[in-house]
């Protein structure tokens, strides 16, 4: 072991740009970032996809999962993954989300509502576990559950959605008898109803509000006469096909109604956001007509943005992490620290340590509570206050390791404003600057690197080629510097070769101290 001491220092959400569209983080004015970059050790970090443990590279990262990543040095499964280990080990099913929606239903006489993409390509959603779902609410004393299709030929061949229909068909009259009924409900293609994604398109979840909902839409008797019938018509694969409703008698077989309670069977998340919106959002909901909306329990597979926690109830918790760096710190009789101000605390405390509420006995927290405001309002947010309390544990000379969030370039990001974000940019880069000082007098290593891109990324082009504001993450790779008077060398900098989980065991070869095996390899 060394007696050397490290700052972490994460700046949430500043990535680097690769088409420089709506780049909040170059227009901003950051001349300490400007100039590690020149004279510091320095390389990039894949902080999305695979790097965090998400199905595939089109997954964006996010704060949860980047710091998972940060603080153990490993990538665990994340996503589909997931949620595969939860339903095989049964913690699903034991689930307070699980338990309350079934519950719902039965007390009240109503329904069992699933929702999602209807194939097994395992990028938004797999077929078997809808299947494992519905026939688990059998066995759990359901009564009725109605399924809403949403077709795929995306991730899976152009017009194959006829063979997951008739797969799921098949399981549910293996399961339909005199004490369970279900049935296909209502549908249409993933690129015309109710998956939008970064709110490009709030008439398509509009439509599939009218169309899941309200079962309002034009009717077939069941999903595969819908679909031969509109392709025939339409000529369209099975992403683009039009809404459909499936009725008897004139009659919608699955409208979402008082006392019912509705999953959204995607795991990930970019495409089930603003669905899961309309359904937990109260009056304040403006971004189309709901009607009068249904009360009803809702909950979605996974929590699809941990930052503004949407949904509120999901099915699938966080992965339990081993081996944490911070489990590692206190083993070894190192002190830690770690501060930011509410928007990001659960983030560098129980996110960083594994999905772990409680703090190791070598650990001190610190929260400084975030202003109820919109972040747009005031983009410096509490860059200030964080900076101070570094500054203080610094001083202290209790510590070994200090880790902060500034929550800056993500939250303000997450806004739309471009002005706005490039305050809060610029906002962290002052911070930096009055935190170098001290740390450099005090001996402290200062390692700054970010969890994932946003204020990088604040414009992009839709469907029709139109520039329009951003506020979802990026999937752009971040930053990562190392501010120290002693002299250390990146392995292969200029490669494309590290993640965020290559963090962690290089704060450890800093430190001295031996990585467990598990882990990924330093960078220095």
């Amino acid at each position: 072991m060394s007696n050397k001491k490290v700052i972490l220092v994460v700046m949430d959400g500043v990535g680097i740009s690769v088409t420089g569209l709506g780049d909040a983080v170059t227009e901003a004015n950051t001349p300490t970032l400007d100039r590690l970059r020149k004279v510091c050790p320095y390389t990039t970090l894949k902080a999305h996809g695979s790097a965090v443990g998400l199905p595939t590279d089109d997954d964006m990262g996010n704060s949860e999962v980047g710091h998972n990543a940060l603080g153990c040095g490993q990538i665990y499964s994340q996503g589909a993954k997931l949620v595969n280990e939860s339903i095989e080990s049964g913690k699903m099913f034991d689930s307070a989300t699980w338990k309350e929606l079934l519950e719902n239903a039965k007390a009240n006489g109503g329904t069992l509502h699933f929702i999602g993409l209807l194939s097994d390509g395992n990028v938004h959603s797999n077929i078997s576990h809808l299947k494992t779902m519905i026939a688990k609410a059998k066995e759990q004393g359901a009564a009725k559950v109605r399924v809403h299709v949403l077709l795929d030929g995306r991730d899976v061949p152009a017009t194959s959605a006829p063979l997951y229909i008739e797969d799921l068909e098949k399981c549910m009259a293996s399961l339909n008898d005199g004490t369970f009924d279900a049935k296909i409900a209502s549908g249409g293609g993933r690129m015309k109803v109710t998956m939008d994604r970064y709110q490009a398109d709030w008439d398509m979840v509009k439509l599939g509000w009218e169309t899941h909902v309200k079962g309002e839409g034009r009717q077939f008797a069941n999903a595969l006469e819908a679909v031969e019938t509109l392709r025939n018509e339409t000529g369209a694969i099975d992403q683009d096909l039009p809404a459909f409703v499936i009725a008897e008698n004139g009659e919608p077989v699955g409208k979402i109604v008082d006392g019912d309670s509705v999953i959204l069977f995607n795991f990930r998340g970019d495409r089930a956001i603003e669905l899961s919106m309309a359904f937990d959002a109260g009056d304040d909901f403006t971004y189309f007509d709901r009607g009068v909306k249904p009360d009803v329990k809702y909950a979605g597979m996974l929590e699809y943005d941990g930052d503004l926690h949407i949904p509120s109830k999901y099915l699938v918790n966080p992965p339990e992490i081993k081996e944490t760096m911070s489990e590692i710190l206190d083993k070894a009789g190192l002190k830690s620290y770690a501060v930011s101000e509410t928007q990001k605390y659960g983030h560098v405390t129980y996110f960083w340590n594994g999905n772990r509420s409680e703090k190791f006995a070598s650990e001190e927290w610190k929260e400084i509570p975030s202003d109820r405001v919109s972040f747009d309002q005031r983009p410096w947010m509490k860059s200030a206050e964080i900076t101070d309390d570094l500054i203080e544990a610094i001083k202290s000379e209790k510590f070994d390791f200090i880790r902060c969030n500034y929550p800056n370039g993500d939250m303000v990001g997450h806004t739309g404003s471009m002005d706005a974000t490039i305050i809060g940019v610029e906002s962290v880069d002052l911070g930096l600057t009055r935190l170098l000082k001290v740390a450099e007098e005090y001996g402290y290593t200062v390692l700054i690197t970010a969890d994932h891109g946003n204020a990088d990324e604040m414009l992009e082009k839709n469907k029709k080629g139109e520039i329009t504001v951003r506020t979802a993450h990026s999937l752009n790779r971040v930053p990562f510097y190392i501010v120290s008077k002693d002299k250390y060398e990146i392995k292969d900098a200029d490669s494309t070769k590290y993640g965020l989980a290559n963090v962690a065991p290089t704060v450890l070869k800093i430190l001295g101290i031996e990585a467990p095996a598990s882990w990924e390899e330093s960078m220095i």
